[in-house]
């Protein structure tokens, strides 16, 4: 289930005149622990596991390693299970989250607010280079289908080290963190999230609980995004393109 993200990551339409147009693939993901259904997410297939670890960590679900994450037994399409322990209010939670919206189905802002430690100070990257890593995203899905969120993660030297597409924002941010998850790469301390569009409060959040310090984005941040991305002492920057950046909170790390 989590090979080539690239095989189903678009599909062919025909539209008017003949001409065949490729969109980007969307359909719904269960996430099981230990045979449990917990959450149903809207995705783009592909990095399934990835996929459900990096939401479950990202959510302040988990209570322990994950010890693994592949199909169910009986091979359901569509299904991913996880072998993990829970929080105990993990129980008392219902998710369903579209591909638009990583928050969307929470009953209170207090739910979102997962815990996550601030962050120390440091480290530090140029302006320059924080303002060219979106163009050195690789985005093949986009290209195909123009429909493609992208997240990537990147050393300071800006170097590309991972990259998830997605129908979703919040998916390819969580296929990201889950795949450091998986490496044990967790915290991402003296390392720098990309993301191809706007920054918005569940992006913060799964960066901040990812222990990621600095977090770059083509888009704008949110008034929320900004809140709390100051709250945890994290680097926000947005609107990089040509060469140009604007840093919104956390500006002591850019040199």
């Amino acid at each position: 289930m989590a090979g080539d993200a690239t095989i189903r990551m678009s599909a062919p339409v025909v539209r008017d005149g003949g001409v065949e147009d490729r969109v980007a693939v969307e359909e719904p993901l269960e996430i099981r622990v230990r045979g449990r259904a917990l959450a149903v997410t809207m995705r783009t297939p592909g990095h399934d596991e990835e996929l459900a670890v990096g939401f479950l960590h990202g959510e302040g679900l988990l209570a322990g390693p994950v010890l693994g994450a592949g199909p169910t037994p009986d091979f359901a399409v569509n299904v991913v299970e996880v072998d993990a322990p829970l929080r105990e209010d993990a129980r008392e939670r219902r998710f369903y989250t579209t591909s638009s919206c990583g928050v969307c189905g929470k009953g209170a802002l207090e739910e979102v607010a997962v815990h996550a430690d601030a962050l120390g100070p440091g480290p530090e990257i140029p302006r320059a280079l924080l303002a060219a890593l979106p163009d050195r995203l690789r985005q093949p899905g986009f290209e195909v289908t123009g429909g493609l969120h992208a997240t990537g993660l990147f050393d300071l030297d800006g170097t590309l080290l991972c990259v998830r597409e997605d129908v979703g924002r919040h998916n390819a941010m969580d296929k990201v963190v889950g795949r450091a998850l998986l490496d044990g790469a967790l915290p991402l301390a003296g390392r720098v999230l990309c993301v191809s569009g706007r920054l918005s409060f569940e992006l913060v959040q799964k960066a901040a609980v990812a222990g990621c310090p600095i977090l770059v984005g083509v888009g704008a941040p949110s008034s929320l995004a900004v809140e709390l991305a100051a709250d945890r002492s994290m680097t926000l920057a947005g609107f990089a393109r040509g060469g140009r950046v604007n840093v919104y909170t956390g500006a002591e790390r850019v040199a």
